[in-house]
């Protein structure tokens, strides 16, 4: 699997969307600045998203984009796929035509760890992202050791 800077940046702004759901609409401008992702790219990638119905648009002050479904309803292989990022390890894009119009010796052995990457990213949902990615700035948290003034302590 090719995944090229298309579907690894569509999978990073959803992210970054499901992590600020809660305080409503979300701008590409925001996402931009937080992710470092140009907005021109992230306006291309949203139109995907939206006609494939991961996201949808809220015009007017205070709009931007939310999800269209709940975090557990959204795969990463639905954020790849929607961004027409194909899925596939292949030389022949799976038309088994890769060696001399024919299939090569390794074509089924490619074609195998296509359904596993697409399985795996089948069953990786927004919603596990953002509980994995709290718990891990959760644990930022508590590794900062607090300073004290220890001046005002001694008097």
């Amino acid at each position: 699997m090719r995944l090229t800077t298309k579907g690894r940046f569509a999978v990073t702004a959803l992210l970054d969307l499901a992590m600020q759901h809660s305080n409503g609409p979300v701008t590409l401008a925001d996402i931009s600045q937080r992710q470092k992702i140009s907005l021109s790219y992230l306006e291309q990638l949203f139109a995907k998203l939206r006609q494939r119905e991961l996201v949808d648009s809220v015009r007017g002050p205070g709009g931007g984009y939310c999800l269209a479904k709940s975090l557990d309803q959204v795969s990463i292989a639905d954020i790849i796929l929607a961004v027409d990022e194909p899925i596939d390890n292949t030389r022949c894009g799976g038309k088994e035509n890769c060696l001399n119009d024919g299939k090569c010796m390794t074509h089924d052995l490619w074609a195998e760890l296509n359904d596993i990457i697409f399985n795996y990213l089948g069953g990786v949902t927004l919603k596990r992202l953002v509980e994995e990615q709290k718990q891990r700035e959760q644990q930022r948290e508590q590794a900062v050791v607090k300073l004290y003034d220890l001046r005002e302590a001694a008097f």
